[in-house]
């Protein structure tokens, strides 16, 4: 048997972990002295210890560890084989993310360098004028926060596309999105994905056209709130006015792994600023 100190230098976790680990069950105390309350861990608690840096070491949250010692203690190997290729897609896409924000930060460092300001790229966003047609709809309008929307643009679009081909509709133009909420709110959002088609059939409506301010994007969608700035600076100083809420059109699959190739159009309904 180990003392808990002994344990703790072995494996290079702190007694405090310990404590807290055998509080939430991860890992308990092989014997615990009655008398004087020391706590004490067998030689075979060791591969277990080690295991739980490992997965921290994945960035797996406790729970999840907790989870898949479970699945160890089943010998499910299937399982753990899933959760350790879900870990790393995840770490893959966060890479990707940090890649970009590495590119995006030299390029910035290298503007400094030749004295360009860094907030220079909004003055190559390019807005257009554009009178959109009108176009029916299939939708599903939900209230979605801010954490929902990565998970919400792939499974309320599948939704809709599985539709589309059970009920063999017929497809008419890419997926979008349109934003009803007035303000921003991390708490949710009243946000409507849409996917325009032929038919007229339940979950349909009409979207109607008319005068928008557009520009698009090449790239995250985090670069997005770029664009509907630099929309709404355009909208303010051309003498238009904001009608409807605004929509986005994927012109390219959300796609994390090519991220810097997605294409994203937004729409800016508007009419000439009316004079009281």
């Amino acid at each position: 048997m180990l003392s808990i100190g002994e344990f703790s230098k072995i494996c290079g976790v702190s007694t405090k972990t310990l404590r807290y680990y055998a509080e939430i069950g991860l890992l308990h105390p092989d014997e615990i002295n009655p008398e004087n309350g020391y706590r004490y861990y067998s030689i075979g608690q060791l591969t277990r210890m080690l295991f739980i840096n490992r997965l921290k070491s994945y960035y797996f949250s406790l729970e999840e560890i907790k989870a898949m010692l479970e699945l160890e203690d089943d010998q499910s190997e299937e399982k753990l084989y899933s959760a350790l290729n879900r870990k790393r897609k995840e770490l893959q896409t966060h890479l990707k993310a940090f890649e970009y924000t590495l590119k995006q930060m030299s390029m910035d460092i290298l503007k400094l360098e030749k004295d360009i300001p860094v907030m220079s790229y909004l003055d190559h966003i390019e807005v257009q004028l554009v009178t959109t047609e009108p176009m029916k709809i299939l939708f599903i309008r939900q209230m979605m926060s801010s954490d929902d929307y990565a998970l919400g643009y792939g499974e309320y679009f599948s939704r809709l596309y599985e539709r589309i081909a059970t009920e063999k509709l017929t497809l008419l133009g890419t997926p979008m999105t349109i934003y009803h909420s007035p303000e921003y709110n991390p708490a949710g959002n009243d946000t409507e994905f849409a996917i325009p088609i032929k038919e007229t059939v339940e979950g349909t409506r009409e979207w109607p056209g008319g005068l928008c301010a557009k520009s698009s994007i090449t790239g995250p969608y985090s670069e997005l709130t770029s664009v509907y700035a630099k929309l709404r600076e355009w909208v303010e100083n051309e003498g238009y006015e904001l009608m409807k809420s605004p929509y986005e059109i994927y012109l390219t699959a959300p796609s994390p792994a090519d991220a810097e190739d997605m294409v994203t159009e937004v729409y800016f309904p508007v009419r000439i600023k009316q004079h009281t």
